[in-house]
């Protein structure tokens, strides 16, 4: 059984993402303590409500270090909704500027999008050779809830690295909708309020710890 670290800063949905995990056959501990998450053989990152105050609770328990630390040793890490968007370089929220892990350049901005948040179930664009997305159909609705996202990738690709797997979704624009770059994976949607869809992403992401 695998051991997934669910890291508590406080902004995330805990509740449902460890049962969510539970029900795909990980071992998981909800945890704030830079030793078990760096322990575990992966660590999940949640997320709700605005860019900088989930920047402030992450900063709080170290846990930019943390998400650091594994990766540089090749760990597996995820981040889910907000979780996602703080591995870039910066958010813009009502103009305020704020800076994020820098895991990936790029910034998180308001969607171009009549109707706000976008909230509900869509279709994603995902390409050839995902492992998050393997064995899903191609018109599978995740479910979202937010206001802001990246729409742009700017991460330049070396020839001699792997090509990040990008996943895109609509909603008054293109915006990523997940992004899986070597130990790093994200997504824009909550897989653990996409039931049996959300389930057989969590499902991937385990088994491939």
């Amino acid at each position: 059984m695998k051991s997934v670290a669910l890291l508590d800063y406080g902004s995330g949905n805990l509740h449902s993402a460890k049962r969510a995990l539970d029900r795909v056959g990980a071992d998981v501990e909800v945890t704030s303590d830079p030793k078990a998450a760096l322990a575990a053989d992966g660590l999940v990152v949640p997320g709700v409500g605005a860019f900088a105050a989930c920047m402030e609770g992450l900063l709080g328990v170290k846990g930019d270090r943390i998400i650091d630390q594994r990766l540089a040793g090749g760990r597996p890490v995820l981040g889910i909704c907000v979780g996602m968007q703080i591995m870039f370089e910066k958010g813009v929220e009502f103009g305020v500027e704020a800076d994020g892990c820098g895991e990936w350049p790029g910034t998180v901005e308001r969607l171009p999008a009549a109707v706000l948040p976008h909230m509900g179930w869509n279709t994603v664009r995902a390409p050839e050779k995902s492992v998050l997305f393997d064995g899903i159909e191609a018109d599978t609705r995740f479910y979202f809830v937010h206001s802001y996202a990246t729409q742009r990738w700017e991460m330049d690709v070396s020839d001699t690295l792997p090509a990040p797997l990008l996943t895109w979704a609509e909603h008054g624009g293109d915006f990523l909708a997940a992004v899986e770059n070597g130990a790093l994976s994200a997504t824009q949607f909550h897989p653990e309020k996409s039931g049996d869809a959300g389930a057989a992403l969590l499902k991937n992401w385990v088994d491939s710890l």
